[in-house]
């Protein structure tokens, strides 16, 4: 799952959300470093992955990918489970999803202090292309491929993958939402745990 899932299923809890969101970027028992709340949002990202990873669902999506991509099917699978999310927001959300993005920008902006610096050096690319909202057309989406790619020396030229999107988007979409429905109740489990 990429940044808008992880947002999602951090519920209501701000910092969670921003712990969940930065978590990439915080490497082993550092995460201790943080306080509780951030904590809390890190573990929680790290048992999203580790579930999306060795589910059947997600790797049949990522499968598809695998032969032409490699290591990077993964990368690019998170980012098309986003597309759908997005997509159908309002399957998930009673919030519209500009509303959604809008606010957690500023939840990042004002809690400025406690991110990580990759965090902060991504930050004003992540408003100004408005990632969040560009998940939802296939055109943003092919745009966030293409700078994912950028961003790995241009290695696995992810944004081509937007040919294999169309070709089985109704089954990646199929996929992805039975997948989604388990993940966010695992979430749920997950977050009282972590109470």
């Amino acid at each position: 799952m990429n940044f808008l899932a992880h947002i999602y299923l951090s519920g209501n809890n701000d910092l969670l959300k921003i712990g969940n969101f930065m978590a990439d970027s915080v490497r082993g028992h550092h995460y201790l470093d943080y306080p509780d709340e951030i904590r809390k949002g890190i573990l929680l990202h790290r048992y999203i992955d580790t579930f999306t990873d060795a589910h059947p669902i997600y790797r049949k999506s990522k499968h598809r990918l695998h032969e032409k991509y490699g290591h990077y099917s993964g990368v690019i699978m998170d980012i098309v489970y986003d597309h759908f999310l997005a997509k159908n927001w309002n399957n998930y959300s009673d919030k519209k999803l500009e509303d959604y993005a809008d606010e957690f920008y500023k939840l990042l902006q004002d809690n400025y202090d406690i991110l990580t610096e990759k965090t902060k050096g991504m930050l004003p690319y992540m408003i100004a292309r408005n990632w969040l909202v560009s998940y939802a057309s296939l055109a943003g989406l092919e745009m966030i491929l293409f700078q994912m790619d950028y961003r790995t020396k241009h290695r696995a030229n992810m944004q081509e993958s937007i040919v294999e999107v169309q070709e089985y988007y109704s089954e990646f979409e199929e996929e992805f939402t039975l997948f989604f429905e388990e993940l966010r109740n695992h979430c749920v489990e997950k977050l009282k745990e972590l109470e």
